[in-house]
């Protein structure tokens, strides 16, 4: 980054930015959106200022309790800890993806490539990152070894937003979410954190078939602007909700977030062609999408707890058991939304 500059002038904002980036060391899947200037243009930035803005003015506010479908509303003080709660879900997400330092994350290389047993590796799933980390039990963490894998893909014609209202919707998250055991999910609360009704945080209940629905509650954070948009979740037990909705402490909520983080892919509309092609056929002939056509860049992670004893040592079996759990959430995903998938 170089020189970046930010100007008030009563209520109208300036930005400019100058950036300077390697490409060779970009991944090409993501060499178009940087050369679009959208990655890390002025434009993002100050996207990213007006709904930061919103969420510090409903962090800050006083409204009327909200009672969606609980019996009893959220306190003003319960409304903030659940705000904060999700913050610190999406916070350590980020994280995750980024394999930060503070998390000392460990990659395992070994199984970096052939972690999606076998799979074509033009489909992409089998190029996932895993590492793993020990948790020794701090503070909104559980105790065990952590295991993470990420992988990115690009869905060629499918634009982000048509991505974002598809991951957020409960009544379809039976449809790729394990959690959710195949059925819809109920949304308990919701909280908006902005004018966008993307920007939201929401407490959903698995179905009450599914028999889990006694003790856990899946805690989920979307937030979108024009730069692009996250959507993370956490189970959390619900003994541990009802304290934080009442106002209590919610550091010591245990959190290990999975999500998707969702970009456009940097791609422009290709020009409409003179000629008819000599075959008859189209980009969309077959159901599918142009290689070339705008899509989007999505980034899918996991985060779970293979076992409570920060000591042991992981197994090939666990790692291959996350590996294809994720393989296995982008083929649904696909699928539900009629997508190709261009991978690493």
């Amino acid at each position: 980054r170089c020189t970046a500059r930010l100007v008030f002038d009563h209520l109208p904002v300036t930005w400019v930015v100058h950036a300077e980036y390697d490409e060779a060391a970009v991944h090409e899947l993501y060499r178009p959106l940087l050369r679009s200037g959208q990655a890390l243009g002025a434009r993002r930035w100050l996207a990213s200022l007006q709904r930061q803005c919103e969420y510090h003015a409903i962090l800050c506010s006083n409204p009327h309790p909200n009672h969606g479908d609980r019996h009893e509303p959220i306190s003003p003080a319960g409304r903030r800890c659940m705000l904060r709660l999700a913050q610190r879900m999406a916070d350590n997400f980020c994280a995750g993806v980024c394999a930060t330092a503070a998390q000392k994350w460990r990659r395992l290389d070994e199984w970096r490539v052939e972690g999606a047993g076998g799979r074509d590796p033009a489909s992409g799933e089998d190029k996932v990152r895993m590492m793993a980390r020990q948790s020794v039990g701090a503070p909104g963490e559980p105790p065990g070894v952590v295991l993470s894998a990420t992988t990115s893909v690009r869905l060629p014609g499918t634009p982000p937003q048509r991505v974002f209202d598809y991951l957020r919707d409960e009544q379809r998250r039976g449809e790729w979410d394990i959690l959710a055991n195949g059925e819809a999910m109920q949304e308990m609360d919701h909280i908006a954190k902005g004018q966008h009704h993307g920007n939201a945080v929401s407490l959903l209940r698995p179905n009450a078939t599914s028999g889990n629905q006694n003790n856990m509650l899946i805690l989920q954070e979307t937030c979108t602007d024009a730069s692009g948009s996250l959507v993370v979740y956490a189970p959390v037990d619900v003994q541990s909700m009802h304290v934080v909705m009442g106002g209590g402490d919610s550091a010591y909520v245990s959190l290990l977030p999975s999500g998707f983080a969702i970009l456009p892919d940097g791609h422009t509309a290709p020009a409409a062609a003179t000629d008819p092609s000599p075959q008859g056929s189209s980009p969309n002939a077959h159901g599918g999408s142009s290689n070339n056509s705008p899509g989007s860049l999505v980034t899918v992670a996991f985060q779970i707890l293979v076992n409570n004893l920060p000591t042991a040592k992981l197994t090939v079996e666990s790692v291959d058991t996350v590996s294809n759990l994720l393989s296995c959430t982008i083929q649904k995903i696909k699928s539900a939304l009629q997508a190709s998938i261009i991978s690493p």
